[in-house]
């Protein structure tokens, strides 16, 4: 299966969803997500969606071969055609505020491309969770999934898309953590903000960790 991409052409696109036990924890929003981005032709076609979804849920759980909890990679070139491989998970080596905005920064030139981040900032301040995208953006299944668990929690939810350049300059206080669809959240070490604020970030921390321990029972 992995070496099939060497027969692509161009990449246009490409995902990467962690996996727990063969299994892609957030497959809904991940779908969903998939359907709302666009490739330079327009938007992903169904049959794509189809044969996605279809992979995921019978091949890679029957794959033997497959790296059990690492990482599924999803590549469509720019002819649409698409190929899956996995790989083995490695955890960011650095989760500073500066190495986090970075990340963020390049998922906006993909955002740019294709509709929407894979990897977006956050904080949290006074109890409230500031997503760094637009309010009409369309999240990534990430993003999602944490907006909603905030909501749970009865935490206002904002968005910002300046967020990155307010933190940059001082002007965002509070807890910093990033938002992604391979890494999950990832909480920065440079341990700004107080004790609430990153509470609720250990919160959407551990909210990631149990779903990927319940995809592997």
């Amino acid at each position: 299966m992995a070496d099939e991409i060497f027969s692509l052409g161009e990449p246009a696109l490409v995902c990467r969803w962690r996996l727990a036990g063969r299994h892609v924890p957030m497959l809904n929003r991940h779908m969903r997500a998939l359907s709302q981005r666009h490739l330079q032709d327009g938007p992903i076609s169904a049959n794509m969606l189809s044969w996605v979804k279809q992979h995921i849920e019978w091949a890679l759980a029957e794959d033997t071969t497959a790296v059990a909890d690492g990482v599924l990679m999803l590549v469509i070139d720019e002819a649409g055609q698409a190929v899956m491989s996995t790989g083995a998970y490695v955890p960011l080596a650095d989760a500073t505020a500066d190495v986090l905005m970075a990340r963020a920064a390049n998922a906006r030139v993909e955002a740019d491309r294709t509709g929407i981040a894979p990897e977006v900032l956050c904080s949290v301040a006074n109890g409230v969770l500031t997503v760094g995208i637009s309010s009409e953006a369309n999240p990534c299944a990430a993003v999602s999934l944490a907006e909603q668990l905030a909501q749970t929690r009865g935490v206002r939810v904002e968005r910002d898309p300046a967020l990155s350049y307010r933190v940059v300059g001082g002007l965002a206080a509070g807890a910093v953590a990033l938002l992604s669809d391979e890494h999950g959240a990832v909480a920065s070490i440079d341990g700004v903000g107080t004790a609430a604020d990153a509470e609720l970030i250990a919160f959407l921390v551990s909210a990631f960790d149990k779903l990927r321990d319940s995809a592997r029972r």
